[in-house]
Formats: structure tokens, sequence, C-alpha cells
């Protein structure tokens, strides 16, 4: 039973403290659309993500005005393109043809995103992979709604370099081509290791291959809710502080699964799981660096930052299991510059560098993600940044991923804007020594040692 001061401080923390659900995503399979036709495979893929994905946004509305929930995204996810083109795709710019569908349907039902114009190609590549990877920068060119997703290694396979060079040579050309847009292509392409195949939030969703026809899949927020609990602690000791995050963690979660079953019941569609990180936005007061600044550092960067964030993470992940038995995804915290002014204010102050970011990927959720770097970073650099976040979570059994922005044109020390959710960034220096040599190895990465557990 709920009771009125449950209520209560549900509605405070919703008007006063930036709880939102940041997504409902359905998840659908397209693996019934193969055709070795292509003008059929695009007719089957729209005539069903239009037909299932027809009350998606009305719904969530509903939702949004019966219970008062802020439900700031509705999107959809798809079975990785280059499994479902296999068979029709002899060129990149067949598979354009598919991102150019995916972009309509997604406009017919007015979803916010359409995520799954993927690949996973850890162990390797088939051609339909590499000519999916190679359509990328015109795809997203081409495209509003389309998101794109790459996974290039794992803990039991190793990590691709053929795919990670690859892919070093797919930003740079996706910043070239959107140029006129601040390069903001690059900001709908991640580079995964170890990517989950039930992650609600872009730019890195699609429906894996081990989900059923379709899913509802929704992703929580709530830093702001985080940050006004601790306020309330302040000068206490480890174990207070802890179990403050993880109450209020159960509290954010639940208000997610209340919208994830109530979409379930209401769509006909199963439930799948609960993301529970914490995702932050450009609003003052819904930032991540700001709850590690309340846990006592200066700036988000400063000596102790990770394990700050390690403890932030893991007391979000304990709190939030309590609180649904299907809890999946990323879940944790995110740390993406450009979305969180807290980290943004850090990068100005020279508090965070590229470097510090890498080492809290290693305890939050994802990876590095949504930062500007500057246009003329070569493409063998930003390999070797994919490959040094891919190692980071292959060998420590977790999800990373890349998300860089070389913004042509401007150099450290300027400012890019997105706007909306993916807000603006600092431009952040990178290293200047090469690593070209070491990323134009061809062939696998071998998995370390921990992963053979048969």
């Amino acid at each position: 039973m709920i009771t009125r001061l449950e209520v209560n401080e549900t509605n405070n923390m919703i008007e006063h403290e930036n709880l939102d659900v940041r997504t409902i995503t359905l998840g659908i399979s397209l693996l019934d659309c193969c055709d070795s036709d292509l003008g059929k495979l695009n007719e089957k893929i729209y005539n069903k993500i239009t037909t299932l994905a027809k009350d998606l946004v009305p719904t969530g509305k509903q939702i949004e005005r019966d219970f008062g929930i802020p439900i700031v995204n509705k999107r959809i996810s798809v079975t990785p393109i280059a499994l479902v083109g296999g068979a029709a795709c002899k060129s990149p710019e067949d598979f354009v043809t598919i991102a150019k569908t995916l972009d309509r349907a997604a406009k017919t039902v007015g979803v916010n995103f359409i995520g799954g114009y993927s690949a996973l190609v850890s162990k390797g590549m088939t051609t339909a992979d590499e000519n999916l990877m190679r359509s990328i920068p015109q795809a997203l060119k081409e495209t509003d709604f389309v998101c794109s997703s790459i996974n290039v290694g794992s803990t039991k396979t190793g990590l691709n370099m053929d795919a990670v060079r690859l892919m070093g040579e797919m930003v740079v050309r996706t910043a070239e081509y959107t140029k006129d847009n601040d390069c903001l292509g690059c900001a709908k392409l991640v580079i995964f290791c170890n990517a989950p195949d039930d992650n609600p939030f872009m730019a890195g969703a699609f429906h894996g291959v081990t989900e059923a026809d379709a899913i509802i899949n929704v992703g929580v927020s709530g830093p702001g809710v985080v940050k006004t609990a601790l306020q309330s602690v302040r000068g206490a000791d480890f174990e207070t502080l802890c179990e403050t995050i993880k109450k209020t963690a159960f509290k954010i979660t639940r208000v997610g699964q209340l919208v994830a079953k109530e979409a379930s019941a209401r769509l006909g569609i199963p439930f799948g799981i609960i993301d529970l990180s914490l995702a932050p936005t450009p609003a003052v007061g819904d930032s991540v660096a700001e709850i590690l600044e309340e846990i006592g550092l200066e700036r988000a960067g400063a000596p102790g930052t990770t394990a700050a964030l390690a403890m932030l993470n893991d007391q979000v992940k304990k709190g939030g299991v309590m609180a649904s038995s299907y809890v999946g995804g990323l879940s944790g915290a995110f740390i993406p510059v450009s979305e969180d002014q807290g980290m943004i204010d850090a990068v100005n102050e020279g508090a965070l560098t590229i470097e510090k970011l890498e080492a809290m990927t290693c305890v939050c959720s994802v990876g590095l993600d949504m930062i500007a770097v500057p246009g003329d970073t070569s493409a063998a650099t930003i390999a070797g940044i994919i490959a040094d976040e891919a190692a980071i979570g292959m060998v420590n059994q977790k999800t990373t991923a890349v998300r860089l922005i070389p913004v042509i044109g401007k150099g450290v020390g300027e400012t890019v804007e997105f706007g909306g959710l993916l807000g603006h960034a600092p431009i952040m220096p990178v290293n200047a020594f090469s690593c070209e040599k070491f990323v134009s190895r061809t062939g696998r990465i071998p998995a370390p040692i921990h992963s053979f557990k048969n």
C-alpha cells in the first residue's frame, strides 16, 4: 500500500528535484522482416514499426497525465540492422535506405529517437557488418532520429581491433558529413564493449536477439533527487551517506516500475527491464557532478572523485534492485559531459580532463560520453581512445562506451551547442602523441584470462 506521505514525497521530487522517467523504450524485433529484396525489406520494417508503435506516444502522454509523472522521451529500439539487412544490402548505400525507413517510421509514430542502426562485431565482421559501419556517416547525415551503435568487444571474445580502427575513421567521417550542424551526427553514434541487449537509453539502444518480439523497457533518472537527499546528511559518516543513497534510489526506481507496468498493460506488450541509471540533464540541479560535490569534492575531477563515484554507483544499484525484480540495461550513474552542467563547469575550471574521465569510467555506468574534442583530432587517436575504453570494459566485465564528437573548425577553449537534452560542451584537449602504429595492427586483442568460465 502506498501511503499519503509517499505520494506527497514523490510529488515534491517531481516538482522541485527534477525527478522524471527519462524514457519508455519499445523494443521491436525485426528478424521476421528479413528479405532478399531490398524494397520488400524496407516495406516490412516500416509496417511492423508503425503497427506495433502506433500507440506508444499517446499512451506515454496519457500515463503522464494520469499519474503526474514526467516521461521525457518515448523511443524505439530495433534488432541490429546489420543482421536484418544482410541478405538484401550489398553496399553501404543499400543500408542507408533502411536508415531512411527507420527515420520515416519514427516520424510517423512521433518518437524522439529510434536506435538499432547497429552491428555486433566483437569477434569479427561479416560483409554486411562492414557495409553498415561504412554507411553510418551518410545514414546519420540523411536522417534526423536514427541512432547508431557498434559493439567492438566483449570480455568473452576480446577486442576486434579491425573494427576499432574502422570506427575511428567513421567517427571522423561522420563529423565531416555533419559539420554544418556542429558535427551532431557523432552525438548519435556510440561504440561499445559488452553492450547489453536491453538498454533503453540512446544513442546506444538496440533490441537484442535474446529478446522477445516486442518489449517495454523504462529508463529512470533523478540526480536532483539524490543531491537533495544528501543535503540533509551533510557531514554524516559513510554508512549514513550510503543508506541515504540506497533509500533514494529505491524510491526513484519504484516510480519507474509503476510507469513500466502501466505502459506494458496499456500497450499489451510485455515489461522487460528498468534501467535505474542516474541520467543528468543540462538543467540546473540535475547533475551527477553536483552529487559528487555534495559528497565532499570541491569539483568533480578532484582527488577522491573515482572513489566517490564508485560508492554512488554501487549504492544506486543496491537500492534499485530492491525496487524491481527486473533491473537491466546500463544501470548506474552516467557522466556525459555536455549533458551535465556540473561536468561542464569542472572542465572549464580545469578540474576534469579526459584522462580523469577515463579513470571514472572504470566504476560508472557507461564510459566517455558526449565529449567534444578538437575537429583536427585524427582517426587513429579516436581509435586509440575507443580501444582504451573498450579494454576497461573487457577486463572489468562491464559495459563501456565512447561517444566522442570531433567538432570541425573548433579547438580547445571553444564551445559547441547541441541544444535540448544534448546540451553544450567545451572542446577538451586530447593527448597529442600518436598511436597510429598500434591501431594499424590487424586482428584481435585476445580475451582476458578470466573470461574462460565454462
